[in-house]
């Protein structure tokens, strides 16, 4: 049995815990500031729960050196302490961040691993598995014009001005709202503001918007650099949500005060289970002498797992760090220091059991609720 420590027991935590208690072969703990969040996991044998502030660095530490691998759920300014004590414990440390600042804290302590111990940040679904598919596309090219990268977190039925529900935290979506976003333009590495470029997107029948976010890229920059001369990372919504919040955030100057603004949207703005995922990847350039697109387009949607819905969201967000775990134990992944999301090949990721969650379940099909075991 592998033994691993989930720090956080919010709705992705949750989600994570219920996968790998689950699957047959892992023993989880999970650990949280909140005795409520914990008492709100379904009871599994593999399972069981500790109250802990993650800001207790002796007692984090003590913890982790009972498990192999820890996996970070919790708030993007708790990463590099965490880091910093998976290294300390000896344990591999896997998190969903989309904060870039803490994301090379991370890779800092990173190379400092030893021999056996990897650090692999942005594991969740964009950061993580949407540069796995969007790497995949460039392996047939002679030479790379550009990546499109394009995720989406939609209601299937919205009924606001805004086009919007909650489906996962307030605070990363104001996040990547404000944050500059990193980009290659003309080959160059840019940083480029948020809810900018704005572009529409069919797929499927269905018009959507798409606009600059912060985050969704991982390291991706860095990897292609050289090789492409534009990549870039679009947040995908409804059409008209960009301007309403474009107005919120900067007309109104809102960004200058986020807290205020995640507590009117979980007042106002109602959450929902009934959503869906939408992963839309586009490369171009050079095959063989002829100018080629080529595109990996999916959408998924909720699941039920241990008795209770979880949303598209939270499916994919929790399933993309559950494949990385998994690939881990089974001697798949580099063996030391940092790993990039796009490291893995795409054939290797879906072949997972986890990575199986980002495989839709019928050509064309929209099912609201899948039933399945892991």
């Amino acid at each position: 049995m592998h033994r691993v420590l989930v720090l956080g027991a919010g709705r992705i935590g949750r989600t994570i815990s219920a996968f790998l208690a689950t699957a047959g072969d892992y023993e989880v703990t999970v650990a949280d500031i909140d005795e409520e969040h914990l008492s709100s996991l379904a009871k599994h044998d593999c399972l069981q729960t500790v109250v802990l502030d993650v800001s207790q660095t002796e007692t984090l530490l003590a913890l982790m050196q009972q498990h192999l691998v820890v996996i970070s759920a919790v708030n993007p300014s708790r990463q590099h302490g965490i880091a910093s004590a998976a290294l300390g414990a000896g344990v591999s440390y896997f998190d969903l961040t989309e904060d870039v600042a803490n994301t090379k804290r991370v890779a800092s302590v990173a190379e400092r691993a030893a021999q056996g111990q990897i650090f692999m940040p942005q594991c969740g679904l964009a950061p993580g598995f949407v540069s796995v598919a969007a790497a995949s596309l460039t392996h047939e090219y002679d030479a790379l014009e550009s990546i499109e990268m394009r995720v989406g977190a939609l209601p299937q039925h919205p009924s606001n001005a805004l086009r919007y529900n909650l489906t996962w935290s307030p605070e990363g979506l104001i996040h990547e709202y404000c944050e500059p976003c990193e980009a290659i333009v003309d080959g160059e590495y840019r940083l480029i503001e948020p809810l900018e470029g704005v572009e529409e997107l069919v797929i499927d029948g269905d018009a959507y918007e798409a606009f600059n976010t912060s985050g969704g890229l991982g390291t991706l920059c860095d990897s292609l650099k050289g090789r492409v001369r534009d990549l870039t990372y679009k947040t995908i919504r409804y059409p008209g949500h960009r301007d309403l919040m474009d107005f919120l955030l900067r007309d109104l100057r809102l960004c200058e005060r986020r807290e205020l603004v995640i507590d009117i949207l979980e007042r106002a703005v109602p959450g929902t289970q009934q959503d869906v995922v939408v992963v839309f990847c586009a490369a171009s350039g050079m095959i063989n002498g002829e100018y080629r697109r080529t595109t990996d387009v999916r959408k998924l949607y909720p699941i039920e797992v241990a008795g209770e819905v979880r949303a598209a969201i939270q499916r994919t967000t929790s399933a993309g760090v559950c494949a990385m775990v998994d690939l881990y134990f089974a001697g798949r992944l580099p063996s030391r220091g940092l790993v990039r999301q796009e490291q893995v090949p795409l054939e290797v990721f879906l072949d997972n059991r986890f990575g199986q969650h980002f495989v839709p379940p019928t050509v064309g099909g929209r099912p609201v609720v899948e039933k399945r075991g892991i």
